[in-house]
């Protein structure tokens, strides 16, 4: 037995499942103290089932907590920035790119030293021990507890950054650090940019953290809890304290993860619509198909694993503007609802208000909507799955019609056929499927290095790549039996001689459940 949990910015939804079969479902209003929300939700799938808090394995929660902080530059932290590169990149420093809001906000806080490798793990500069000592110091002056480490190179070779770590903590022994080798890829200043924007979130992951130790601990439940991250795996608490950026997207994941298990499709697009946007994205073996470009978060741009995912401003709650031309969108009157649609007693116009009148939908009190012009509906009607239709060109790398899947609280808008698509699907508990999507979530292993095919050649660099990849899942508490290899990135490094290439292998397997021991 294992829950499944999304906190959402609107609604927190949960699911109780029995191995991969469904049993209760509850979506319930997201609440200021958000560990009340969890509680109220966890304590309906418990008594709806009749299941005892003692009977739960484990849980797994997907939250967009980290991800609206940094966008909305709030519960973040100064940060002091070391980098390890110089001589290289000095004509570049840390921060050169972020917005000046939110620079303002973690600070100009930055320290370079000497130090480095190349791109194959060879050393590029020695460690300038003695200028890292200085510079934590400096750091350690302005009260600053929250440190961003990043080295040329260090996805290769990790040396350095651990090095740094070791000299840091004995200078500034509670430091919250982070280092860029563990969540970022090849590119310095990208992944720099990811490790500052986590170090900024220190003090509040161990808040939301401690938040849901304590939602779990009022209802007597002493199993384990995992949280989903970013590329439909799980991470252990302990390990979101210190890395809460790998949290970002992971709701869209979530509701991806879970639309391929409730329709059995593993390639498809997958539309989530929820209260205000809907999220268009790729199935690809199960697992939603990674971007391959730089990732904005924010304005900061970052390289650390995101899923390809295309945002639209309609939701279930999107206001219908019809003063002038018709708009439906981005504006939406959000966790408002159900006090503010016709259909319950408000005077906002919504998508869902036109959901009910189109006969899409029954609930609230269709009789407000029943006098509304006819052509103001099926105009509406039009307009919405146009924009949907819209989302899904953009997401689509072919002219080839692909099978559409349908989840999230908002799937009632859509009840026509979308141009583009070769079906659409709304499974059985499509409005959960992010919940479902965290429970049955998986853990994974990625390695992400260059390597030399003319040295070790093409298969062997693989093979190793791949072993180093399910090393790392089994550490992380996967079944052996289990892992399957998700995905093989092979991208030609041009500007670096000797055949290199850069390769990502990217595994996943079952969570040995056996395996958990209860919290205390």
């Amino acid at each position: 037995m294992r829950i499944g949990i999304d906190v959402g910015g609107t609604n927190t939804d949960a699911v109780l499942m029995d191995g991969k079969k469904v049993i209760a479902v509850q979506k319930s209003p997201t609440t200021p103290n958000v560990s009340d929300g969890i509680v109220r939700a966890i304590s309906s799938v418990l008594q709806q089932s009749d299941v005892a808090a003692g009977d739960i394995q484990c849980v797994m929660i997907g939250t967009t907590q980290f991800t609206n902080a940094f966008v909305e530059r709030r519960n973040l932290v100064e940060v002091g920035i070391i980098r390890i590169s110089l001589p290289a990149s000095r004509g570049i420093p840390p921060l050169t790119d972020w917005p000046e809001d939110i620079r303002a906000v973690v600070g100009g806080h930055f320290e370079m030293v000497r130090g480095g490798y190349q791109y194959d793990g060879r050393l590029n500069s020695e460690l300038d021990e003695a200028g890292l000592i200085a510079a934590v110091r400096r750091i350690k002056e302005r009260g600053i507890k929250a440190i961003a480490v990043s080295g040329l190179f260090s996805p290769v070779n990790t040396e350095m950054e651990s090095r740094a770590e070791y000299i840091i903590l004995q200078e500034i022994p509670d430091a919250k650090l982070t280092l860029s080798s563990r969540i970022g890829r090849i590119g310095l200043i990208e992944r720099e940019n990811a490790a500052i924007m986590n170090a900024s979130l220190a003090h509040l992951s161990a808040k939301v953290v401690s938040s849901f130790r304590t939602a779990l601990k009022n209802l007597g439940i002493q199993a384990p809890f995992f949280i989903s991250q970013n590329d439909g795996t799980l991470m252990q608490a302990d390990f979101v304290e210190k890395y809460p950026v790998l949290t970002f997207a992971s709701g869209p994941t979530n509701s991806m993860r879970g639309a391929a298990y409730l329709s059995g499709f593993k390639d498809a697009l997958v539309a989530d619509i929820g209260g205000t946007t809907t999220d268009v994205g790729m199935l690809v073996n199960g697992f939603p198909r990674e971007s391959s470009v730089t990732v904005d978060i924010g304005g900061v741009k970052t390289n650390f694993r995101m899923p390809d995912v295309f945002a639209i401003g309609l939701g279930g709650g999107s206001i219908v503007n019809n003063s002038e031309s018709l708009k439906i969108g981005p504006q939406s009157v959000g966790y408002r609802l159900l006090e503010e649609a016709k259909v319950f007693g408000g005077d906002m116009l919504t998508a869902s208000d036109i959901a009910v009148a189109a006969g899409f939908a029954e609930f609230g009190d269709s009789a407000a909507v029943s006098s509304l012009d006819d052509d103001l509906v099926e105009n509406a009607v039009v307009e919405i799955h146009a924009i949907v239709a819209d989302g899904i060109d953009r997401m689509k790398t072919s002219a080839d019609p692909l099978p559409l899947i349908l989840v999230g609280g908002g799937s009632i808008l859509i009840k026509r056929d979308i141009a583009g698509t070769s079906e659409v699907i709304v499974p059985e508990n499509a409005g959960v499927a992010n919940a479902i999507g965290a429970s049955i979530a998986q853990v994974g292993g990625e390695i992400d290095r260059v390597y030399s095919y003319d040295d070790i050649g093409r298969d062997a660099a693989i093979e190793q790549a791949t072993n180093d990849a399910k090393e790392a899942a089994v550490k992380a508490g996967a079944i052996v039996d289990t892992i399957q290899v998700v995905d093989v990135e092979e991208v030609p490094v041009a500007y670096i001689p000797g055949g290199s290439v850069k390769l990502r292998v990217k595994v996943a397997g079952e969570l040995d459940l056996n395996g958990l021991t209860r919290s205390v």
